[in-house]
């Protein structure tokens, strides 16, 4: 869906900056577009020479070909408005919401440009110019608002979860689907309707508040359950808290636990942002922890940030500094020790995807290959377009279904091109749209799994059948 409209700063951009463009924002005499607070740091922006490197790797501008529609166009737009030279008016909040956050273009940047800090830092300059002139029209705003009373609140999340249980446990979900009926909805509904996962019926399950170590002690470990994951995806959970435990660690899991704020810091929701960050560092710093494990890659990579979420808050910054030096997601944390628990083997062939906040975001990469490859028997294939997103992004899916489809139907292609018998990955909104994508493509029986889970299953001894057929458990003993 390529994007048209009058000429602007992003038409000057088309061959893009010279050098000496480069130079002007600390020169410039106009006021900047950007207020006061957290504005995009023009150190930052410097490091951008425009070189074109991440073209491929973006996958907005791969679906349209739109220059603006990229980190360096995005990039260029966010001089403009430092100059004073671009207003954030509805081009430019459409550039930046089309952009997925996704982190690829930090991989394939040869110039080290922080672009994460970049966007985000623009999408709260941007929420807040919206607020300030109401550009976001009725609908959208009331969808925003249900989303972000929804998502990061586990609590409702698992009330929520007893009637989409009922709604797919009585097949009433294959009646509504199959009669056309929601065609009737608007596409962001309907896109909420199809990332559903199977909704777990335990609304009043709880992990323990701690889970002794199963061999010697290598050390005490916070573990983030999450949002989505803990209402949702919460045997992953348990199976994370079982592998730490069978390798030495002894886990501690505070409560209660809030939102880390990952979808507010990707949504431009700086104040939210920063309660749910300032909660989340006061919880693990009571627990006392050596190491805060995370299973969920959007949240890993979000609180690695704190420090920069937080850099002009003096009560806070060096607090957030601490605190993200500790978090470790769980990859991190089982590769740098040698297995203490053996691993049975896993007679199957699996395609591994990388969650862009993983990959990109995080740097992690050969970490969860490696733990996959203790598991004997088991066969990993990579692949086509493993840099590309998959569309999930965060809320992006929900916010912007047809370009997160398309994204969606091209990685369910190449997953089944692997010719695997399941799929992994490490991010629960990875796995609620590779899921969306495969059934879309008649593949909906293809099993997904977090990384943790076949670990897991391989150190528990389970047969094939029993983990691709088999109750998840929910068990920690």
């Amino acid at each position: 869906m390529p994007h048209s409209h009058e000429a602007t700063p992003a038409q000057e951009a088309t061959g893009l900056a010279t050098q000496s463009a480069l130079t002007q924002i600390a020169t410039s005499t106009r006021p900047s577009s950007f207020d006061a607070h957290n504005a995009p740091e023009p150190a930052v922006m410097d490091k951008c020479v425009h070189c074109g490197f991440c073209l491929p790797a973006c996958p907005t501008y791969v679906l349209w070909g739109e220059e603006m529609d990229s980190p360096r166009g995005r990039i260029w737009l966010m001089r403009k408005a430092a100059l004073g030279e671009a207003p954030l008016d509805t081009v430019f909040q459409t550039h930046i919401d089309n952009c997925l956050g996704c982190m690829a273009c930090m991989t394939a940047c040869p110039s080290g440009v922080e672009y994460n800090k970049l966007i985000e830092d623009t999408r709260g300059q941007v929420e807040r110019q919206a607020d300030r002139n109401n550009t976001r029209s009725l609908p959208d705003r009331l969808f925003r608002k249900l989303l972000f009373a929804t998502f990061p609140h586990p609590l409702r999340l698992r009330a929520l979860g007893i009637p989409l249980a009922i709604y797919q446990r009585t097949g009433l979900q294959t009646l509504v689907r199959d009669s056309g009926l929601l065609k009737l909805l608007p596409a962001r509904l309907r896109s909420m309707e199809a990332l559903l996962p199977p909704v777990p019926l335990n609304p009043f399950h709880s992990l323990p508040n701690a889970v002794a170590s199963n061999n010697r002690s290598r050390g005490r470990v916070g573990m983030l359950t999450g949002c989505v994951q803990d209402a949702f995806f919460a045997h992953v959970n348990a199976a994370t808290a079982r592998v730490l435990a069978a390798e030495g660690f002894e886990v501690i899991i505070p409560k209660p636990q809030r939102c880390c704020g990952a979808l507010m810091v990707h949504s431009g929701l700086d104040d939210e942002a920063t309660s749910y960050a300032k909660d989340m560092i006061a919880t693990f710093e009571a627990a006392n922890v050596d190491v805060i494990v995370i299973n969920a890659a959007g949240c890993g990579s979000t609180m690695k940030e704190y420090a920069h979420l937080l850099r002009n808050n003096p009560s806070w910054s060096a607090r957030a500094a601490a605190f993200s030096a500790k978090c470790k997601d769980i990859s991190e944390v089982l590769a740098t020790v040698e297995p203490i628990a053996p691993r049975s083997p896993i007679a199957l062939r699996v395609a591994y995807h990388d969650a862009c906040h993983m990959r990109h975001a995080q740097g992690i990469f050969a970490q969860p290959r490696s733990l996959l490859a203790q598991i004997p028997q088991l066969k990993i294939e990579e692949i086509a377009e493993s840099n590309l997103c998959c569309g999930s992004a965060g809320v992006y899916n929900l916010l912007n279904p047809e370009p997160a489809n398309e994204l969606g139907d091209r990685k369910a292609q190449h997953l089944l091109a692997t010719g695997a018998d399941a799929v992994i990955s490490a991010n629960p909104g990875c796995l609620l749209q590779l899921m969306n994508g495969l059934r879309r493509r008649g593949a909906a029986e293809l099993p997904t799994f977090h990384m943790i889970e076949f670990l897991d299953a391989s150190i528990r001894g389970l047969t094939v059948d029993q983990l691709l057929h088999g109750k998840r458990s929910l068990d920690v003993s």
